[in-house]
Order: C-alpha cells, then sequence, then structure tokens
C-alpha cells in the first residue's frame, strides 16, 4: 500500500516509517519542517511538509498526490504531562486534526485510516484488576479538567469510524516506553533523584514502541473496518515498580518515596501516577491481527531503552 503517514517524525512515526517500508509499503510521510523532510528522505520516505492543523496547507501540500491509507500517530507529547495544558494541543490533533486528515484522504483517495487512540479513553480512574477489554465505552464527560482530553480521544474515534467510504480503525495504545526521548528523559530525571516514587500509587499498561509499531502495521493490513484494539503488553505494572525499574535501567540511585498527596499540585501527573488503575487486554489484537508484543513486559523492554 501506500500510506500517508501524520507524525511521521514522531517517536513512534519514526519506528512505523521503517517497519512499513520493511514490509513492502510506500510512506509519505507527514512533517512541519525542512529538517523532518530530510531525515523521512533519508529513511526512504516521500516527505510532504505541512502543517495538518492548517487544512488549506495541507490539502495543497496533497494535491495530486494519491495513497491507499492514512496513518494518523500525529501528538504533541514530548514528556510525561505534567499539568493539562501540555496536553491541549494533542487534544487538538486529536480532534480537529482528525477531521483535516479525513479530509485529506478523500482527496488522495485512501479507503482505510488508521488512528492513534489511548487508553486513558477509559477514563482517569480505578478500573479494578478486572482487565479492561475494547467492549468497555470510553469514559463519559464530566471530569472537569480531564473533559477537553476525553472529548478529543471521543472526536477522534467517532469521526474515523464515522467517515463514509473510509474503513476506520482506532488502536488504544497503552503508555509508550522504550529507546525513544520521553523514556530517556524519566530515566535522566531518575539519576538526579528527580523522579519519585509514588505511595501509593496507580496501575499503567505499557507498550514497548517496537511493539506499538508492529500493531500498527498489522492493524493497516488485517485490522477489521470499525474496529478499535486495544494495544499493550501482557503485564500491568505499578507506577511505583516502574519508577523502580527506570532507576534501575538508569544505573541511577534507588528513587526516593513521597507520599502520593504531594503530588496534587501537578493534577495531570496525580491522575496518571496515582489516581488511575487500568489493566489493558490485548487478547482482541492477537486473535484478529495474529500480533504479539515482543517485549511482553517493561523487564525485556527496559534492558533496550538506553
Amino acid at each position: 500500500m501506500n500510506v500517508l503517514l501524520a507524525g511521521a517524525t514522531g517517536t513512534l512515526g519514526s519506528v512505523l516509517v521503517r517497519d512499513l517500508l520493511a514490509a513492502g509499503h510506500a510512506v509519505l510521510g507527514l512533517t512541519r519542517s525542512a529538517g523532518g523532510a530530510r531525515r523521512l528522505a533519508e529513511a526512504g520516505a516521500v516527505p510532504v511538509v505541512a502543517d495538518m492543523m492548517d487544512r488549506e496547507a495541507l490539502l495543497a501540500a496533497l494535491d495530486g498526490r494519491q495513497a491507499d491509507a492514512v496513518v494518523h500517530e500525529a501528538t504533541a507529547i514530548t514528556g510525561l504531562p505534567l499539568f493539562h495544558r501540555a496536553l491541549y494541543a494533542t487534544d487538538a490533533l486529536r480532534d480537529r486534526g482528525t477531521a483535516h486528515l479525513i479530509e485529506a484522504a478523500k482527496l488522495v483517495g485512501a479507503h482505510r485510516f488508521v488512528t492513534q487512540s489511548f487508553f486513558l479513553g477509559y477514563g482517569y480512574r480505578d478500573h479494578g484488576e478486572a482487565p479492561v477489554t475494547e467492549e468497555r465505552p470510553f469514559a463519559e464527560l464530566g471530569q472537569g479538567a480531564f473533559d477537553p482530553h476525553m472529548r478529543s480521544m471521543r472526536a477522534n474515534e467517532e469521526q474515523v469510524f464515522g467517515a463514509p467510504g473510509i474503513e476506520g480503525i482506532s488502536l488504544r495504545y497503552g503508555m509508550f516506553y522504550g529507546p525513544e526521548a520521553s523514556t530517556r528523559k524519566l530515566m535522566d530525571m531518575t539519576r538526579k533523584r528527580m523522579l519519585p516514587v509514588p505511595d501509593p500509587a496507580g496501575t499503567v499498561s505499557l507498550i514497548h514502541i517496537e511493539d506499538a509499531a508492529s500493531a500498527t502495521v498489522a492493524a493497516l493490513e488485517r485490522g477489521v473496518a470499525g474496529r478499535a484494539y486495544n494495544v499493550a503488553d501482557d503485564h500491568p505494572v505499578r507506577f511505583d515498580d516502574y519508577v523502580r525499574a527506570l532507576a534501575a535501567a538508569a544505573g541511577a540511585p534507588a528513587p526516593l518515596r513521597l507520599p502520593s498527596a504531594l503530588l496534587r499540585p501537578m493534577p495531570y501527573m496525580y491522575a496518571l501516577m496515582v489516581g488511575t488503575r487500568i489493566r489493558l487486554s490485548s487478547e482482541r489484537a492477537k486473535r484478529e491481527l495474529g500480533w504479539a508484543p515482543a517485549y511482553p513486559s517493561y523487564r525485556e523492554g527496559l534492558a533496550f531503552a538506553t
């Protein structure tokens, strides 16, 4: 397939360019900068320079191009968000950006659209011990400061699933980690003893970026139209154990313990590290996509994170 990839120079996108090309697909890589265009060309992709938030510029840049599918991996997240405002640009990419990409898909003749979603669409709360499957509805609005994030994740999926003539597929990724910038930042924070162990802590489902990329290629090739797929490893982890593992992988001292209440002034970080407990089930992806994580837990994955 000829694939238009948004977010082609990002954390996941750069890995995905490599994997799509290796699988025999051609890649039109969307980037906002000349530097990004050079990196894409060096990787073997065809760069398209445009800001997907600028509808007219995006459509003009793609006029005359052809693609069979669109993959939306664009975010503005560069590390672990501490405050809600750190997510507002990504909220816009998931809502208005998705609308622009759907128009772009129609312009280039694409019939398939794979979009990046996120496990927190299920809600920033305690989901208990039972595995969360795709049958669980996304959280209702009414969570105050979290509503813009929830609304954007819901709008992203609704637009992709509802677009006429488009086979829409959503991938609800766990939290990314691996040999990428945000994990390296967290590991560097442990070396400086700036990333404490919250007590008590929540539970998170992780996914190595290499496994996220392989699941995305599988969904592009074999995903069922109208389906959402959870994409996470096999071993959810408490956030305190994850911070300790990051420190060990970084060769850092044991992290300091911190009463969780002291994180409340950073409301988004508190919600993610303390208030949310979720165990994603990826059985549908394994069954329907023929996919399985190469790194079944963070223990294997962090060995390669540096």
